[in-house]
Parts: C-alpha cells; structure tokens; sequence
C-alpha cells in the first residue's frame, strides 16, 4: 500500500493542488467568494440600516461614519499585520474559517448593542475577525493560479464585495421595514428593534460557512518547497506584539535596545500633534484617537520589521511603485466607500425612499453592477498588462476619471427612476480596479511574501479608504448641511489624489518590475 506524502506544518503536502489543476481551483474560489460576500454583507449592511441606528440611539453622520468606516477599519488593518504574516506560515485554510466564525459571532452580538460604546465595539470585533479573510485567500488564489491569470481571479473573488453588499441593503431594508411594521404600537420580543434582528439574522449564518471553509484543500506554497519550518503561533504574537500598543514600547525596548525604543517614541510625536489638533478643531476624539494610535501602531511594526528583517522591509515597503500604487488605489477605495456607504441614507434622507425599497433597488443594482464591474475590470487589466508594464494602473486611472462624472449624474438626477439607472454604471466603474491593484502588489514581491504583502497592501487600502471615507462625507454632510455636496467632494478628493499617485507609479514601475522579475527567475541548471 502507498504511503502518503508527509505534510508540511501548515497542512501543504507535496500532492497538494497545483496552479492549473484540473477543475478544483475554480471550486475553491467559489468558496472563498462565498466567504468574502459573508465579509461584505455582515460590513455593509450598516449602510442600509444608518436611518434607524442613528434615530435609535442619538448618534450624528459623523458618529455614524466613524462606527461604518474608522471603528472598524483601524482593527481591520492593524490584525491584517499579524494575520497576513499567519497566512505565510500556518495553514490559511484554517485561518480563514477561524476569522470568519469570530466575525459572524460579532456581527450577531452587534443586534445586542444599547449605545454608541457597545456597538463600536462589536464593529471592532468585525474589523478584527475580518482581517483574516483576504490576505489568505489571496495567497492561496496566487498559488491555485498562474500570474497570467491572478487579476481575473482576484476580480472575480473581489466581485463577493458588491454581491455582499448588494445583499446586505436587500436583506437589511426588508427586515427593519418588515418587523418595525410588524410591531408598531407593540412590544416586541426580547426588546429588539429591526435594525438589531437585521444584525442577528445576516451574522449567524456564517459559522456554518467557516466549517465548510476548513474542508478546502491547502495547496503546495509557490517557491516555498525548501522553507525552514517555523512556528505559527510564535511568529503571529511577535507580529502582534510589534504592531499593538503598548506592547509596541516593550517590543521596541527587547528587540533593539533603547535607541529602538527611543525611535519610537520619537515616531509618536509628529502623529499624536496633528490627532490631537484634529480632535480639538472636529471635537471628535474618537475619530482621531482611534486614527493617531492606527498610524503609530503600523510605524511601530515598519520599525520592528526594518529591525528584524531588514530583507524582508526592503521587498515589500522600498518599492517606490508598491508605494506609490497603495495610496492610489487607496483613494479609489476613499471614494468607493464613501459611496458605497452614504448612497444609500442619500435615498432615504433626500428623496425619501423607504428603507426596503431603497435595498432592494439600490442593493440589486449594486450587487449585479459591481459583481461585472470587478470582474470586467480584472480582465482588462489582465489584457492591458500583457501589453504593457503599466497596464494594471491604468485601470485604476480610467476609474480615476470616470467616477466623478457618474456621481454628479446620480446626485442630479431629475428623478428617481433615473438616479437609480445611473447607479448601474457608476457602480460599475467605481469597482474595476479591485482586482488590478492586488495583482499589482503580487507582480512586484517574491511569492514567499504574498501573504505580508496583501496584508501590508490592506492596510493602506484600508486606512485612506474606510477609516477616513466614510467618516469624512459624514462630517462634510454635518459641515455643509447637505449630505449630495458632501458626496460629490468626497468623489473629487478620493479619484483626484487617486488619479495622482497611479500616474506617479506609472512612471516607476517598469524598473520596479524588471528588478521583480529577476528576482523571481529560475537558477540555471548546473
């Protein structure tokens, strides 16, 4: 009888699925675009549930923002550190269906919520939870797939985004309407109101999904045939250790002495100065608060990084095109969560639509519309990088210049049939560019460093996307006293500075690429 290939520790064996094998990789992305509607649909369904929220518990646009975008997006980026150095060395299957178990118990605690406080922390939960999500899943499509290929298939597991959310204002608006409608003038069960049985009913589902996620096959690592085996849960904790306060300070002081130490503490001040004005001049400590200890958090982890592994700091934050490209797809993000998340209260506040139309309209054109729209745009990505080095960032740029345009058109619609026919290709062409930025960030690091990559890559995306988005159209809507105004200034200030940043990384990354792909070369034969 055969004997079976040993595993590896991280559950990889040599007759693990290869990239290119027979029909098992499409099953698995199927899965893992399950897994990442799950993600989206338990994050978005904020938006449709806003009205009520804010209603219930007093809370302001820019309060709101914070609970959608900065709550969660700092915890979202700060544990994607840590979890994307875990997907480089344990098992990412298990990984992903771990984070997906802890992220629907939170979503289900969120229907619990009583105050600002509570609920902020069940969307830190969230954030937390969520982070394990993508950073594994794109190193394990990077290894099920060739490189000709990884911006379709990163468009294609991106498209759970808009099909998540999609479902989320459908699913959301029909059960606030529903069971507010049900119990007017009534008491209802256990005292939960619609908006807290939306959160309950969208975040159960997914721990059934998290055991189906732990039966996928884990693939052969690219590259790695002949890594030094290491150990998990020591090398997540030092990751962790180095990125949360104020483990931060100790990490500093036992790793690098007190030059180290006092480096960091020298980092503090040049971003705790302008938090602290910022929060004086918005009179929102929380925002900023939670912003300030994000950005020292992340500079704590590039010190310990460039200390420990200066290799590793070079292949992955001194690319100037990795750089340069990160801030500018981070900006398309600024503008896609902004909309993505303010359209929907827009409908409701200013034309007056109910929740569970507003859902289901605005929900199934974001859903269908997004979902090509990713899609499409990973293709042309794809076929404009075979043409050119530079292909992937003109797809962001395209993206750049087409979306302001369609959220003018949106906002002055003469009526409501038509802003909702407009929200099609405005949907479309804000998500083109999910794909091409990942596959970017995967062309230009080793295939080791994937998984550290995306996650440093997120964090980017996730800081100027989702932690200042959606908080800053809540505070140009306070401002202004005009919730469009500040939609249309957030479009022009996320697709301008994007639009910037990818014509900068346009002109860097044909040597980038080259210094890439001779890194990544086979030996010659001896």
């Amino acid at each position: 009888m055969a004997v079976p290939p040993a595993a590896s520790p991280d559950g990889e064996t040599p007759g693990s699925t290869r990239a290119g094998d027979g029909w098992y990789p499409h099953y698995a992305l199927g899965v893992l675009v399950v897994v990442y509607v799950l993600n989206f649909l338990d994050r978005q369904i904020l938006s449709i549930l806003n009205e009520r929220i804010r209603a219930d518990l007093g809370l302001s646009d820019s309060q709101m923002g914070f609970l959608f975008g900065t709550a969660f997006a700092v915890f979202y980026a700060l544990f994607g550190i840590p979890l994307g150095r875990l997907a480089d060395v344990w098992t990412r299957r298990s990984l992903i269906a771990v984070g997906l178990a802890f992220w629907s118990a939170m979503t289900a605690c969120s229907g619990f919520a009583r105050g600002f406080g509570t609920l902020a922390a069940a969307r830190i939960g969230v954030g937390v939870g969520e982070a394990s999500a993508s950073p594994a899943a794109f190193s394990l499509l990077s290894d099920w797939y060739p490189p000709a290929r990884r911006a379709t298939v990163f468009a294609i597991y991106s498209s759970g985004i808009y099909i998540g959310a999609g479902l989320g204002l459908m699913l959301g608006g029909q059960i606030v309407d529903r069971w507010d409608a049900a119990f007017v003038g009534a008491a209802t069960p256990w005292g939960l109101r619609g908006w807290q049985v939306a959160f309950l009913v969208v975040g159960l589902p997914g721990l059934l999904v998290a055991a189906w996620t732990r039966s996928l096959r884990e693939p052969l690592r690219e590259g790695t045939a002949k890594a030094a085996p290491v150990s998990p849960g020591a090398e997540f904790f030092r990751e962790l250790r180095a990125v949360l306060p104020p483990l931060t300070l100790w990490t500093a002081a036992t790793e690098g002495g007190r030059g180290a130490l006092a480096r960091n503490v020298a980092a503090a001040i040049p971003i705790a100065i302008p938090a602290w004005l910022l929060a004086a001049a918005t009179s929102d400590a929380a925002q900023w608060s939670a912003v300030g200890v994000g950005v020292y958090a992340a500079t704590s982890w590039v010190q310990a990084l460039s200390r420990r592994d200066p290799a590793t700091a070079r292949e992955i934050l001194h690319v100037r095109t990795l750089r340069r490209a990160a801030a500018g797809f981070g900006f398309l993000a600024f503008t896609g969560y902004s909309v993505g998340y303010w359209a929907a209260p827009w409908f409701m506040r200013v034309r007056g639509i109910p929740a569970s139309e507003v859902g289901f309209t605005v929900g199934g054109i974001a859903a269908v519309a997004g979902w090509l729209g990713v899609n499409a745009g990973g293709a042309l990505a794809d076929v404009l990088r075979q043409r050119d080095v530079r292909g992937r960032l003109w797809t962001g740029m395209l993206v750049a210049c087409a979306t302001p345009p369609l959220v003018a058109a949106v906002l002055a619609s003469s009526s409501n049939a038509v802003a909702f026919v407009i929200v099609a290709p405005l949907m479309f062409v804000s998500s083109a560019w999910i794909g091409a930025g990942i596959a970017c960030v995967h062309d230009l690091v080793p295939p080791a460093l994937r998984g550290s990559a995306g996650a440093v890559y997120l964090l980017v995306i996730t800081f100027i996307g989702l932690a200042l988005g959606p908080y800053v159209v809540g505070r140009l809507s306070q401002v202004l006293g005009s919730l469009g105004s500040a939609l249309m200034a957030g479009s022009l200030i996320g697709d301008g500075f994007g639009l910037v940043f990818l014509a900068a990384a346009c002109l860097s990354i044909g040597e980038d690429q080259r210094r890439a792909d001779a890194r990544s070369a086979p030996l010659p034969p001896r």
